[in-house]
């Protein structure tokens, strides 16, 4: 077995969990979560971080309100969901607890991950989580969405919240062991793939259309979440949660189909920040801060002289040299009006003057990438 295959050898690993994995008949297989819960924890004690995106709300919420087997009316679904969200989220805070490990829940929508400002906030809260030492378990707050405003499946959240995190490691635990060339239950031929080095549409074609039996929770959202992993830096793999402990099966070399990334999640989201925004704004620093970016630090306000433009929180701005040379460009944690009143002062006094503690640094290291390529004149 290739040793780069191991979930541990990742820093930041995302697993996305099924219904059909976490509830059955109505119940919450508990035996399950206590597997899959001592698999997150030996991934932690190595030295990863873990983040989980799991259904199964609105499953375990119809059987604790007792409705009957069938298609469920939209206010039915989100009254499930609601009913359910507790008593799944209570089960993995215990579960956690019982290995010494906390649970945050994070109930996001299609808006959390698209929209700049929430993006950035949700970014925030779960990166908070995972600084403190807890797991987050993430659903779509399936309560609120509607089908206009709704992912449908979290396989494709959970890729966007690997991109989001800047996870390197995505795991798709599903009820099918990977990806075949044809739906292996009813073609005997159908060939099992150990690794996709890279989704064209002959893999795409092998997932099933979109208007499918396949593409609701099935394969097509997964070869579309792969689409999403992949191209931000993200490795991902379809494996079967059918087994108990099916984190440790994978390192145990069980059959699972790997999905191959062409860069990692670092270099990939500093691409997208320099390449495919437009920047709003332009900060220019002093010499110290220019010293300070270079050597891996964040842009604090105290190195800022001077802003241009009219930009809003979590836009990109040109970032300048004291002579006005481009040095890159960074996703902005204030307001352009904010900005200019703590521009040149101490990140201490951020809550006095702008009224709320805000964050000590005016563009994150994480969301800054500076030019490689000799600098450019501004304007």
């Amino acid at each position: 077995m290739n040793e780069l295959r191991q979930l541990a050898d990742h820093k930041r690993i995302v697993v996305k969990i099924g219904s059909a994995l976490l509830v059955e008949k109505g119940e919450l297989r508990r035996p399950w979560l206590e597997a899959i819960v001592e698999d997150i924890a030996a991934l932690v004690a190595k030295g990863s971080e873990v983040l989980v995106v799991s259904s199964g709300s609105i499953a375990l919420g119809r059987g604790v309100l007792g409705l009957p087997k069938g298609a469920l009316k939209l206010e039915e679904s989100q009254a499930s969901a609601a009913v359910g969200q507790i008593a799944l989220a209570q089960a993995y805070a215990e579960c956690l607890g019982r290995k010494g490990l906390k649970a945050g829940q994070i109930l996001l929508t299609l808006g959390d991950t698209e929209e700049r400002r929430r993006y950035l906030n949700a970014r925030a809260t779960i990166g908070t989580l995972l600084r403190m030492g807890a797991v987050p378990i993430i659903n779509e707050n399936d309560t609120v969405a509607t089908s206009e405003i709704r992912y449908g499946d979290n396989d494709r959240l959970a890729a966007r919240v690997a991109t989001m995190m800047s996870a390197d490691c995505l795991v798709l635990l599903s009820d099918i062991d990977g990806l075949y060339t044809a739906p292996p239950a009813t073609n005997p031929d159908a060939v099992f793939l150990p690794e996709v080095p890279r989704i064209t549409a002959e893999i795409e074609a092998m997932a099933g259309s979109a208007g499918s039996e396949l593409s609701r929770g099935g394969m097509k959202t997964k070869i579309d979440a792969a689409k999403i992993a992949t191209a931000a830096g993200t490795v991902m793999a379809i494996a079967s949660g059918k087994v108990m402990n099916p984190l440790k099966a994978i390192d145990n070399g069980t059959r699972c189909t790997w999905f191959l990334a062409a860069s990692t999640p670092a270099t990939a989201r500093k691409a997208w920040i320099n390449g495919h925004l437009e920047p709003r704004g332009e900060i220019r620093l002093d010499a110290g801060a220019v010293s300070a970016l270079k050597s891996g630090k964040s842009l604090l306000p105290a190195g800022v002289v001077a802003v241009a433009g009219n930009f809003s929180r979590g836009d990109a701005v040109k970032v300048l040299s004291p002579e006005g040379r481009v040095l890159g460009r960074g996703l902005i944690a204030y307001d352009a009006a904010e900005a200019r009143m703590i521009a040149g002062r101490n990140s201490r006094e951020i809550e006095a003057i702008v009224g709320y503690p805000g964050r000590a640094e005016m563009i994150h290291r994480d969301d800054l990438a500076l030019d490689d390529a000799p600098f450019e004149r501004a304007g």
